[in-house]
């Protein structure tokens, strides 16, 4: 069969796949949660979730630099990556020996479009369709949760020295959006860096959120941009439930309603 990945790119695939390497930790997460685990020979050092599956399936490298020796070894019948997680470079070289699926994901539809295409490029449709429509639920029922709670404009953070914030076009800035909060970069493109001080020129940011991944933020850091921006509220959040767009989804409007209370 012959399936078309997010970049539009035509891939034909005879049989289930059933040596899988993922270079993006989100799809490994989802891999597992479809059921497909111990069709996973090689992931990145990145992918975390679940933690004992580095245990015992082979690191690849990360998810900007691979190990292609490594690769051949274990031979894999399909190599998942992401556009943004993955350089062109990657899935040129890959492309090459093996069938490479990429994906290219910066809004809610199109996580769930690729849930849908794994569950029937792996054989597991009905896996995929409930994991999909128990996202769409959870979706609805926060939706209505959050009408009518007043919007918040917002500077998310990712990375510290140089100090990068999301902007537009990306899955995080989407998910922003869902939350009800107004990018307060949303002017710029993709992942800026600004200078730290150039936030006290914003007069109506509400909220600074400082997110746990990339970059791991923690209190330490709350206190230094209080220290140096004292007149807005900064707060850490988990980043994974905001970038990674996988099975995570299943769980982070749950964790979206408790962030809304915290700070409403």
């Amino acid at each position: 069969m012959i399936y078309t990945d997010q970049i539009g790119r035509e891939i034909e695939i005879l049989d289930t796949p059933k040596r899988i390497i993922s270079l993006v930790p989100s799809q490994t997460e989802l891999l597992v949660d479809l059921g497909l685990e111990d069709s996973i020979v090689g992931v990145t050092k990145f992918c975390i979730h679940p933690k004992s599956l580095k245990e015992k399936t082979a690191i690849v490298g990360g998810t900007k630099k691979v190990k292609y020796e490594k690769i051949r070894t274990l031979n894999p019948d399909i190599i998942l990556c992401n556009k943004e997680e993955n350089t062109k470079e990657i899935v040129e070289n890959l492309e090459k020996e093996y069938k490479v699926h990429v994906t290219d994901i910066s809004i809610l539809k199109d996580a769930l479009e690729m849930i849908s295409q794994y569950g029937n490029i792996f054989n597991v449709e009905k896996t995929a369709t409930d994991l999909v429509n128990t996202i769409i639920s959870q979706k609805e029922g926060f939706d209505n949760f959050i009408k009518d709670i007043p919007k918040k404009r917002v500077a998310y953070f990712i990375w510290r020295d140089p100090w990068m914030v999301t902007g537009s076009g990306t899955f995080i800035d989407h998910m922003l959006s869902v939350n009800g909060f107004d990018n307060a970069f949303g002017n710029k493109e993709r992942y800026p860096e600004i200078p730290i001080d150039g936030l006290k020129s914003f007069k109506n940011i509400d909220l600074i959120l400082l997110s746990s991944e990339p970059y791991p933020f923690a209190e330490k850091h709350v206190e230094e941009i209080k220290h140096m921006i004292p007149n807005i509220p900064v707060i850490l959040v988990d980043g994974e439930y905001f970038s990674w767009y996988g099975s995570r989804l299943v769980n982070a409007f749950s964790y979206f309603k408790t962030l809304q209370l915290s700070i409403t």
